[in-house]
């Protein structure tokens, strides 16, 4: 499968791609037919399933190891590291499974890449979306060069696999975390096409390198992908990058913004598990042949790297587990967890292997457009790629999820978390949050309508009723329990709509009853009355409507439901003991 294969591959064992030059790419039967090929010619390989899709359709998985160590128990006795690929969680981009389809057949079969397994255990997943890889055409993806037929990018529900890491609502992401929680992989590799302007390069990558990840795992991920694979790829005869996503695909010379991948991504998830996640984005205009190929160099030089040094990484990710149970053991109110992340107006200069291209008005859309060209030209552009931290929070040592709210507590479970139930109503001072100027999105995003909001802290004491949990954060996943239960952090659960019915008023007061009110509460509240007639002078749109003076009454009255607009998540600071 390299630029110049050698030996040949045995007719019986070429890939569908291959045996097409590159014209097609299996379905999912055929893709199951071979993978099970290869788990019946080789000891090295073993095939199941690990869930279920939306359609019902079976999640593939191949095992790849040496030695028998095809548990997770096993392959920790054996000191090796666990790799996980996966491809096709936009199931049009297949790159990546006829990528790992050739390599696991020059592993087990060939035996050209055998050294590959000598230290590690490779989970791949040929294809993750698999309802979305039989909804097939040649008009799925307008922008991509190959294959000729090429399955859709969501699931059969529309939703987006690669939006869904965190708030867990299909039952292929709920599948995909209960294969991570019981694996624990050492490394993860994710492979794309990507989309934007007209370039040189076949392949691109990229990982996240902001304050929230790992020291550690951050160093590892500089010094054997970005220092050894990255070179080696290029070497074998590819053109790579640093993933590109152009400020303005018209003139390229705006410069590069570096991508910021929160944790709805699967590459932005990762590194909240302490985990190094890599990104292949292959570019969608270079013909199907060389981005198969770009794909496949790219995961062997990082699986030959952790073969080589697999001592290296596992001291990374256990260092990174390690500081984190042990940060979460206790309280500090200065210490700051970094949440979300934005780019810095630096930049540095990037040498860009682009193509010639030219800008002109269209007499159909009135706006400017671009072509590109073939002859290759060298630019040197601004590339943004310092990030600031956005949002920080003080971390708990618990959280606390009462009962009811049984769809929050099932995501938490989903994602692996150290929780435990309490068996009796518990009284207890908490801290927690009221949002404040709640807004609303004008639409769906993956089928959630998504607030904006600020969060106040409040201090009060809440009894919280049997069968609540509570979320410790001295785990190794710690840094997922903040991103799901800091309202703040990006892809929270609030930000996620679960908790959208608690922005709803449910009480309302006829305005006659609320003008009877309102003059009984103004003759015995002086500042009452000094406030209402300061904001009439002051907010004319107040002014303007007679619902809202009215409301105005009702919200400081007894009667006004204190609990709108309050999480009902409380975030305890002082240690507990509780017997789950």
């Amino acid at each position: 499968m390299s630029q110049n294969q050698n030996p040949p591959v045995p007719a019986e064992w070429l890939t569908d791609a291959e045996k097409t030059d590159y014209r097609e790419t299996p379905s999912y039967a055929e893709t199951i037919a071979y993978s099970k090929r290869l788990d019946q010619a080789s000891p090295l390989i073993k095939f199941q399933m690990f869930g279920t899709s939306g359609e019902g359709r079976g999640l593939p998985l191949l095992i790849a190891t040496e030695g028998e160590t095809f548990t997770p128990e096993a392959a920790r006795r054996a000191g090796k590291a666990v790799v996980l690929v996966q491809a096709c969680i936009h199931a049009g981009e297949s790159d990546g499974k006829d990528a790992g389809l050739a390599l696991l057949r020059d592993i087990a079969v060939t035996k050209t890449q055998a050294s590959l397994l000598k230290n590690l255990v490779l989970l791949f997943i040929p294809i993750y979306n698999t309802d979305g890889h039989e909804r097939v055409s040649p008009y799925n993806r307008i922008n991509q060069n190959g294959p000729a037929e090429m399955g859709w990018r969501t699931t059969s529900t529309y939703q987006n696999l690669n939006r869904d890491y965190m708030k867990a609502d299909t039952p292929e992401t709920r599948s995909w975390l209960s294969l991570w929680n019981r694996w624990k992989p050492d490394l993860f590799v994710d492979c794309h096409v990507t989309d934007g302007a007209d370039y040189q390069y076949n392949i691109t990558y990229q990982h996240e390198h902001h304050a929230g990840v790992a020291e550690s795992v951050l160093a590892w991920e500089n010094k054997v992908i970005d220092e050894r694979v990255a070179p080696a790829t290029e070497a074998a005869g590819n053109s790579i990058s640093w993933y590109l996503e152009f400020i303005d695909n018209r003139d390229l010379t705006k410069g590069i913004r570096d991508f910021n991948g929160s944790p709805r991504f699967s590459t932005g998830y990762t590194p909240i598990r302490n985990r190094p996640g890599i990104l292949i984005e292959t570019h969608m205009l270079k013909p199907y042949r060389p981005r198969v190929i770009g794909t496949y160099d790219f995961l062997r030089f990082t699986l030959a790297e952790v073969s080589r040094d697999p001592k290296s990484l596992l001291a990374a990710v256990r260092e990174a587990d390690e500081k984190t149970v042990a940060a979460g053991r206790g309280y500090d109110p200065a210490r700051r967890v970094p949440l979300d992340f934005e780019l810095t107006d630096k930049a540095t200069p990037y040498k860009l292997r682009a193509l010639e291209y030219h800008t002109a008005v269209s007499d159909l859309s009135g706006a400017p457009y671009v072509t590109f060209g073939t002859k290759p030209v060298e630019l040197t552009v601004p590339m943004f790629n310092e990030f600031r931290i956005k949002t920080v929070v003080a971390p708990p040592l618990y959280y606390i999820v009462p009962v009811q709210w049984k769809d929050v507590i099932g995501v938490l479970r989903s994602h692996g978390l150290v929780m435990q139930t309490i068996k009796e109503p518990l009284a207890i001072d908490i801290e927690s949050y009221r949002f404040l100027e709640v807004k609303w999105a004008n639409g769906p995003f993956e089928g959630r309508l998504m607030p904006s909001f600020k969060a106040e802290v409040v201090r009060e004491r809440r009894t919280f009723p049997a069968g609540s949990v509570i979320v410790p954060l001295a785990q190794e996943s710690a840094k997922v329990v903040l991103n799901l239960l800091e309202p703040e952090a990006p892809d929270s659960l609030v930000h996620w709509g679960f908790f959208n019915a608690t922005f709803e008023q449910k009480e309302y007061a006829e305005n006659y009853v609320l003008e009877k009110l309102a003059r009984e509460m103004l003759a015995s509240d002086s500042r009452l009355r000094e406030e209402f007639e300061k904001k009439l002078a002051t907010d004319a749109a107040f002014a303007s409507n007679p619902r809202a003076r009215l409301q105005f009454f009702y919200q400081r009255s007894p009667y006004w439901d204190k609990q709108m607009n309050l999480y009902p998540v409380g975030r305890i600071v002082t240690p507990l003991a509780v017997q789950s």
